[in-house]
């Protein structure tokens, strides 16, 4: 049987790693150059391997040291949640939640898709929004639990994502009231008549748009574009154009008075995918966002 794997001599290399020197890892650890050089020559003993080599002045991880060093990253990034994660099970603190949310994700989608989760008694959401490909990473860091999305995770061989489907949407258009009030034409002929507001190729479904247009023989007016679907609403609220909207966030978006439902697109649907670093979910706040399980997922 092996011996007991030593994570000194492993965090010793993370924190090399890290300053990209001895001398700076010494200094940042209060040790001796020497004594910090020691620990991780053990752990290239141990591993059978160089981690670094030399590059000019400094130093540099060999392909070795790459691998060990995403690895270390992952084991501790998860040492610093243990804190948290023991002080909030001790306190009853309820279970944390920490999700990843793809800028182009409709924001009334989104908490559609999380409310089975917020169904939980004492859970404490936290929501962080970022490019998609950014948001894989952390996740596969292990620093989100789940990654929320209008796309599946591109098969990677140097990420182990799984994605989950969640299920899917049609799409709905509304138009400011003035501007539907002008319209001479049914849907969705009307939106040829009016300024229009898309969002951008972020969104999966920017390209699925382009191409209804095309097979309904529509030259739109584009208006805008827009990364954020909330300011995309709230522009369309404004009265500068026609939008698309999920068939989720249709009732709220009914409630204004000032908005008028042009017409349902149901061959144009939005797709919704939970992207996980695990196949079979353990945390039982995610497990509650898939389809089956808890709410209406």
């Amino acid at each position: 049987m092996a011996a007991p794997f030593n994570y000194h001599h492993l965090y010793y290399f993370w924190v090399v790693a890290k300053e990209g020197s001895m001398t700076r890892a010494a200094q940042r650890l209060g040790m001796a150059v020497q004594t910090v050089s020691a620990q991780v020559r053990t752990l290239e003993q141990s591993l059978g391997y160089s981690l670094f080599k030399p590059a000019g002045r400094g130093i540099a991880l060999t392909e070795a040291g790459v691998a060990a060093m995403a690895l270390a990253e992952q084991i501790f990034q998860l040492g610093e949640q243990l804190p948290a994660a023991v002080r909030e099970a001790a306190t009853g603190q309820g279970l944390r939640l920490a999700v990843g949310i793809s800028d182009g994700l409709p924001k009334l989608v989104v908490h559609h898709l999380l409310r089975p989760a917020l169904d939980a008694p004492g859970v404490r959401l936290l929501c962080h929004e970022d490019e998609f490909d950014r948001l894989l990473g952390d996740l596969a860091l292990h620093r989100l639990d789940a990654v929320l999305s209008d796309r599946a995770a591109t098969p990677n061989p140097n990420l182990r994502l799984y994605s989950h489907a969640l299920g899917e949407a049609p799409l709905a258009w509304f138009a400011p009231v003035a501007l539907a009030k002008k319209c001479k034409q049914d849907f969705p002929a009307c939106l040829a008549e009016m300024p229009v507001l898309l969002p951008t190729g972020h969104a999966a479904v920017r390209a699925r748009l382009d191409h209804w247009f095309e097979r309904n023989g529509l030259r739109p007016r584009v208006a805008g574009e827009f990364e954020d679907s909330a300011l995309l609403a709230a522009f369309g609220r404004s009265g500068m154009g026609a939008f698309p909207a999920s068939h989720w966030s249709r009732d709220e978006l009914l409630k204004d008075p000032g908005l008028r439902l042009l017409g349902d697109s149901p061959e144009l649907v939005e797709h919704f995918f939970l992207i996980s670093a695990e196949r079979r979910i353990q945390h039982p706040l995610v497990q509650r966002l898939l389809p089956g399980q808890h709410g209406d997922g």
